[in-house]
């Protein structure tokens, strides 16, 4: 099964208080790359996520996200900046003796003095949120997957008849090879009666020209490896599995005999099926660009 290098996936979890959102989302790439979004204060996650998607990926450009929201109360403190209140308190009752006013500063006049409280959030173990984002992430990752195959069978597809139609004009290269071959034969034959007249042709020159030009037009070599790398190339999709880089390969292979048929071709049908070919064969490329 071919799988595509784009792919997408959401899940949310729950756990020890936490609600957890993890995104997955990838474009294609020759490498694997991973980069990371996460919270501040979580940035030990990024190695731990980066190892768990390297396992399920081999190739793609991967952005994960995390959101992390800490439901749980137990896990807030707030402290009191003792300090900065008596500080407030002693220079309220300075002011108060100078001034000669009453004093009536109550605890509710403290409540609004800024930066006297600070609500600080107790982390929760490492193991733990540890835990519940590799589920996040493994959840996420069943979608994101799923996503990948299903785009991979469409580009599979799109190859595989690109494939077949290639090879029904290698078909038609293969028939109408030989008939090249005798119509140049003619065409010789004639033009030498043309230029001695009643002269009796040398049937033994002729044959051996002949020879010569059926040699240097012949394709059957590379027509052969031409279906070869496409019997490959299907291999490759059916068998599944990290195959992008293989059908690169294979493609350029293809390309090489369409050239080498291009430059013996002496026929404008067989030239212009050539062209039509490496116009199916670019197009197999830019397909399997995507294709993990």
């Amino acid at each position: 099964m071919a799988r595509s290098m784009t792919g997408f996936g959401r899940a949310g979890y729950t756990a020890s208080g936490l609600d957890i959102t993890v995104e997955l989302k990838s474009v294609n790439h020759r490498y694997f790359e991973f980069t990371s979004r996460l919270p501040r204060g979580y940035m030990y996650l990024e190695e731990k996520l980066k190892s768990f998607c390297q396992q399920q990926i081999s190739r793609g450009k991967l952005e994960v996200s995390v959101i992390i929201e800490d439901k749980g109360a137990e896990t807030a403190a707030v402290e009191a900046n003792t300090a900065l209140a008596e500080a407030y308190l002693n220079a309220v009752k300075g002011l108060s003796e100078r001034l000669r006013v009453k004093n009536d500063v109550k605890m509710s006049s403290l409540m609004n003095i800024p930066e006297l409280f600070t609500v600080k959030k107790q982390m929760l173990e490492e193991e733990t949120v540890t835990s519940a984002v590799l589920a996040a992430a493994e959840e996420a990752m069943g979608s994101f997957i799923a996503m990948r195959d299903a785009e991979g069978e469409k580009l599979k597809a799109d190859v595989l008849s690109r494939a077949d139609e290639i090879l029904r004009k290698v078909e038609y290269i293969e028939e109408r090879s030989p008939e090249t071959v005798t119509a140049y034969r003619q065409r010789l034959e004639q033009k030498i009666r043309e230029l001695i007249a009643d002269v009796q042709v040398d049937e033994q020159r002729l044959l051996t020209e002949t020879a010569v030009f059926a040699d240097k037009v012949a394709v059957s070599e590379e027509t052969v490896r031409l279906r070869s790398h496409i019997e490959q190339l299907r291999q490759l999709l059916d068998g599944g599995g990290p195959v992008g880089r293989k059908l690169d390969f294979i493609v350029q292979e293809m390309n090489r005999e369409a050239n080498t048929i291009g430059s013996k071709a002496q026929d404008i049908d067989i030239a212009r099926t050539v062209v039509d070919i490496k116009s199916e064969i670019e197009k197999i490329r830019e397909q399997i660009q995507n294709i993990e």
